[in-house]
């Protein structure tokens, strides 16, 4: 049922107080050069004025992550350098990733590997291991990391033969959901079967990955990231497209179905429904793109379109819909569940940023209002080779200890940085191994941002060449 524009009003009134994060963000604002956030919750012991995060990024010798004082990191996986468990070398083009805890204090991680097209085309494609391939000429797939409370690290594969295994997410029930970011058909780069794809990969039981299958009733098109609404089993997918601009989707679960591990893969290709967000002001406006929100605290209502032909065999999913149908974002990236909702990135913040302003935007979506919220907005980035501006938000995570931390894929110096409830940015870490400029972008993005189930830790990947880090510190509320 559509949501009406009295509906509609009075909810904003709500949401527009502000989205609770339990624990975490509150209403959140800026980067430098963005909205003003109030100071007057930044104060110390004494009450005096005091900046938000943990201190400056101090330079690593080892020149590969710069992070504040009394902060370190481990190298957990390194593509070329380490190997999993059957000899062969780690894979490259690290990218989403989540923790779940194992038995005994271990930690487990599944690993994404952003690899397109042909095996041949890398040099450490994800390993065909025996009964987990789904397309023998795709080279990408996820590992599975495990962290022992001693230290050792074991690595094995979790599905192989994907295609551009970007982001994705973890469920209610421990398992992961990897998203290829393409629309490839068999006969397509090389490939033998059709991709663009979910498929469930499970960290705690290796057998139950055997036989890949896709999750073809969440629709075939260059999924981003995806969460699982734990109450009502609705499932939320960004779509990483241009050219027209990505879709926010839902899918709704057929009457009577549980989810559960293993469960997924029985869904028949159009089971369920499968929609696509359509947003309107409170004055009942249509808004055909999320980048005509400039200001943080701007809620739009939600209805959702019934997508015609999941499966895209002849038209991309995104290319269905009449123009005024449904509500567009540019590059829509990382998602992460909270506070009863989802947050989600849309990379850029404007419909036409300046030169190489990859700004970029976060949003609430909560289903029992059926709104969005603009809780962070990113200002364009003057210098980007200068430490301290962020732009490019892509993957996200809630921190334990307040806010968001967020994974940064823009232009020139790189990092993770985190989001208070007071609403300000403060960096947490720089990459030093690559480092680029705006003149020479040769730098390689953050990914995989989350921690470890019992919050001491923060695992972040450096995407290229392919390495995940654990990073550990005086964690502490960041104001």
């Amino acid at each position: 049922m559509p949501l009406s524009r009295r509906d509609f009003t009075a909810r904003t009134v709500i949401a527009g107080a502000g989205v609770a994060l339990t624990g975490t963000v509150g209403a959140l604002a800026t980067a430098p050069g963005a909205l003003a956030a109030d100071d007057s919750t930044l104060r110390d012991e004494h009450g005096r004025p005091c900046e938000p995060g943990y201190g400056p990024l101090l330079a690593d010798p080892a020149g590969l992550l710069a992070l504040p004082a009394g902060f370190g990191y481990r190298v957990i996986t390194h593509s070329g350098v380490t190997t999993l468990d059957s000899g062969e070398s780690t894979p490259s083009n690290h990218d989403g990733t989540a923790a779940f805890e194992g038995h005994r204090g271990v930690t487990l991680l599944v690993n994404n590997h952003e690899l397109k097209g042909k095996r041949a085309d890398w040099a450490h494609p994800v390993p065909l291991t025996e009964g987990l391939v789904y397309d023998p000429a795709a080279a990408g797939g996820c590992t599975v990391v495990e962290v022992r409370r001693g230290g050792e690290v074991a690595e094995w594969v979790g599905v192989a033969g994907t295609s551009t295994n970007c982001a994705g997410g973890a469920t209610p029930w421990d398992t992961w959901l990897t998203c290829e970011e393409t629309e490839d058909l068999a006969g397509k780069n090389g490939m033998t079967k059709d991709h663009g794809y979910v498929f469930e990969v499970d960290p705690h039981d290796r057998r139950a990955n055997r036989d890949p299958k896709p999750v073809k009733a969440f629709g075939r098109y260059a999924h981003e990231a995806v969460v699982i609404d734990p109450r009502q089993g609705h499932a939320y997918l960004t779509e990483d497209a241009s050219g027209p601009n990505g879709l926010l989707y839902r899918w709704t679960p057929p009457s009577g179905f549980r989810h559960g591990r293993g469960k997924l893969r029985t869904l028949a290709a159009d089971a369920g429904v499968l929609a696509a967000a359509k947003c309107f002001d409170s004055a009942g406006r249509f808004v055909d793109d999320l980048s005509r929100a400039t200001k943080t605290g701007t809620v739009y209502g939600v209805d959702w379109v019934p997508v015609p032909d999941r499966d895209a065999r002849t038209v991309s999913v995104r290319k269905q819909f009449a123009e005024g149908a449904v509500t567009r974002a540019r590059k829509l990236e990382g998602m992460w569940w909270a506070d009863g909702g989802t947050y989600f990135v849309s990379s850029y913040a404007r419909e036409e940023s300046p030169g190489a302003a990859h700004d970029g935007q976060v949003w609430f979506y909560d289903p029992k209002r059926r709104t969005i919220r603009l809780t962070v907005v990113l200002g364009v980035n003057a210098d980007p080779a200068k430490d301290g501006s962020f732009d490019g938000p892509d993957n996200i995570t809630v921190s334990p200890y307040g806010g968001l931390v967020i994974a940064e894929d823009g232009s020139g110096l790189q990092h993770l940085f985190g989001a208070t409830e007071s609403g300000r940015t403060y960096p947490l870490a720089r990459n030093e191994l690559n480092i680029g400029t705006a003149q020479e972008p040769e730098y390689s993005e953050f990914t995989g941002v989350c921690f470890s189930p019992d919050g001491r830790t923060l695992y972040a990947n450096i995407q290229d060449p392919g390495i995940m880090l654990a990073i550990t510190g005086p964690w502490r509320r960041a104001h």
